[in-house]
């Protein structure tokens, strides 16, 4: 096997489908608020993906004298728009189908991609090229989020032995393989575009610091709607409990990602691991089926 360019591996959308008729609302046994953390990523990606989507439509102009960066972009573009259709997949077909109805918070969150954080700058002398530039750094640190979330979630193994349901853990590995995977590209666009230290700390705090606000906001939210909790919410105990278990990744990893991503000397090559992430693509259900179909 020849070695893996963990810099620029090749990037392809996978087509894959799931099946939710026999995912329980707690697919984590005995685990509902540790469930409804990690939800919260369903009601995010479909929005936040299809927003990464439409940025990189008008990124793409851009980066067009760099044939290797515009043909990952395009890559990019297919898996992050295969992301957002299957996590739609579970708010549609396995919340709704048990009775929980995620449609009053998506719907906000919708709102804020399309409107708050669309095409018209928020200041009246901003640029839309300016304001093109910060999104695409904003959508570099999440990307450089993802990265970390789908390299902790591929070594979770501590989910499997609680008993996680196995076509949502399929669904949550072949996603974090794919963020893996292209990890480089959103980082690598901003750094063709601009590559100003300054804009890029600055944009990562418009993705990320409200990111713990908004996972609890969220699983509050699916806590209150879920029809068998009957008013449970979470607390931080539970988060910390799940933390113990393995079940969520902890405030230090997520502080630990922030301080790899604001080092000057930083690149998305340098962390995760491209071979791991492909190692699972190749036996992932999914991902195996979406292959015997191509």
């Amino acid at each position: 096997m020849g070695e893996i360019d963990e810099r620029h591996p090749v990037i392809a959308p996978r087509r894959v489908r799931f099946d939710w008729v026999d995912t329980p609302l707690h697919w984590i046994p005995d685990e509902p608020v540790a469930t409804h953390f990690i939800n919260v990523l369903h009601l995010l990606l479909p929005a936040g993906e299809r927003w990464f989507v439409r940025v990189y439509k008008q990124a793409l102009p851009l980066v067009e004298d760099d044939e290797r960066l515009y043909r990952e972009v395009k890559g990019f573009m297919g898996q992050e728009a295969v992301h957002a259709y299957s996590h739609q997949g579970v708010l549609d077909r396995q919340m709704l189908a048990r009775g929980l109805d995620p449609r009053p918070l998506s719907d906000r969150i919708e709102w804020l991609f399309t409107r708050i954080l669309g095409d018209r700058p928020p200041l009246p002398l901003m640029s839309r090229k300016r304001w093109l530039i910060i999104r695409i750094g904003t959508i570099a640190g999440i990307e450089h989020y993802t990265a970390a979330l789908g390299q902790w979630i591929l070594d979770a193994r501590e989910l499997d032995e609680a008993g996680a349901d196995p076509t949502m853990m399929d669904l949550l590995r072949w996603h974090g393989a794919e963020e893996v995977e292209h990890r480089s590209v959103a980082f690598d666009v901003y750094e063709h575009v601009s590559g100003l230290y300054w804009r890029r700390f600055l944009a990562f705090f418009i993705g990320v610091l409200a990111l713990p606000l908004t996972v609890y906001a969220g699983a509050a939210f699916l806590c209150r709607a879920d029809p068998t909790l009957h008013g449970v919410r979470p607390r931080i105990r539970d988060y910390r409990r799940a933390v113990r278990r393995g079940l969520l990744p902890s405030n230090r990893f997520m502080l630990a990602a922030a301080r790899a991503y604001l080092r000057r000397d930083h690149h998305p090559s340098r962390e995760c691991s491209t071979q791991r992430a492909l190692d699972y693509l190749a036996v992932s259900p999914a991902a195996r089926a979406a292959g015997h179909r191509a």
